[in-house]
């Protein structure tokens, strides 16, 4: 009985045990994640890249006032949602806090490889994304994205002085940065023929909240004018691709025809007993017998008489005849 209670016991000391340490674990796992949870978000905000700018802004894109000023533009690199509430912009190096982003608008809320534009026309009263700082038509304009404790550089670029207006001055690809151009170069030898190697370039063509590089021609037409100017190669091509089509359907019906043959074998086998080789030579007969065959089937259930060379008159049901009935040439006595 001391035996029992002793091993009872034990057994709940055990559980209790397990009980605590699931819950220290808890506890921990927690506390972890609340700690890291900012410097998850700082990690993200980093994301962020300084894409396009406009300063002279003559018949561009408006702002949600109808009005025409320059304009920064965001993006967003990563593939998750960052928030850019609570960073600052500025064009002050040694005012990195001169514009904070609102805290508390939907919109500030920047969707994986999506854009969002700040207006440069010193009307922070206007809106969320209204500075309260312009840019300078005349001479370079600095501007950077700071992080929310006010002192981590996210991005920064000099926009140098003579803009031509309505004429922005962007990344080469969205979000791109000087390592990652590297890179390309290094990997790609055509792509500086094609490119350039020039990280920040000039658009006659502005995209304002959208991606700098807009496809307006198909990359594989180009290749076609380019490498096949007469159309010799689409046009073996599209033959081969008929051909070929026509050559499957030929396989795929010879295929059938041989698995509906070994199947009447088997079932002639079956019904009758006979051999492999004697259903063989029932259904493999020439084309004659078979017409023959068809022919005499065609003559037994034909709906004529006993011999078709005898024609058969039936006496009719009727007890007149419309050609000898009066009352089909008689008129009709006009209605009064």
């Amino acid at each position: 009985m001391k035996i029992m209670k002793e091993m009872k016991r034990m057994k709940e000391m055990k559980r209790m045990k397990i009980m605590n340490g699931k819950k220290i674990f808890s506890s921990t796992f927690i506390l972890f994640i609340f700690f890291i949870s900012p410097v998850v978000q700082a990690q993200r905000t980093t994301s962020l890249k300084i894409n396009e700018i406009l300063v002279i802004n003559n018949d561009n894109f408006e702002d949600d006032y109808g009005k025409k000023h320059p304009w920064v533009e965001i993006y967003n690199s990563s593939p998750g949602t960052v928030n850019i509430a609570g960073c600052f912009l500025t064009n002050d190096v040694k005012k990195p806090k001169m514009y904070m982003v609102p805290k508390g608008d939907v919109l500030t809320n920047i969707k994986p490889r999506q854009h969002v534009l700040f207006w440069a026309d010193n009307m922070p009263t206007y809106g969320t994304f209204h500075l309260n700082f312009i840019l300078y038509p005349d001479k370079p304009n600095f501007i950077a994205l700071f992080d929310s404790d006010g002192t981590t550089l996210i991005d920064s670029i000099t926009v140098p002085s003579g803009q031509r207006a309505d004429i922005s001055y962007g990344l080469l690809e969205d979000g791109w940065t000087q390592k990652r151009l590297n890179e390309e170069l290094r990997l790609n030898s055509s792509y500086k023929d094609k490119k350039g190697d020039k990280l920040w370039i000039y658009y006659e063509k502005v995209t304002p909240s959208s991606n700098n590089k807009i496809l307006d021609t198909n990359e594989r037409i180009e290749n076609f004018k380019e490498n096949d100017s007469k159309g010799t190669g689409m046009t073996f091509t599209a033959m081969g691709v008929v051909f070929f089509g026509l050559l499957l359907l030929y396989l795929i019906f010879k295929l059938v025809g041989i698995i509906a043959v070994s199947m009447s074998h088997r079932r002639a086998m079956r019904a009758s007993g006979m051999t492999k080789e004697e259903a063989r030579g029932i259904t493999e007969q020439s084309g004659d017998i078979y017409a023959a065959i068809a022919m005499a089937i065609y003559e037994a259930t034909e709906m004529h008489d006993e011999e078709n060379t005898i024609l058969t008159i039936k006496n009719t049901a009727r007890n007149y005849s419309p050609w000898s009935s009066k009352i089909y040439t008689l008129r009709e006595l006009p209605k009064k």
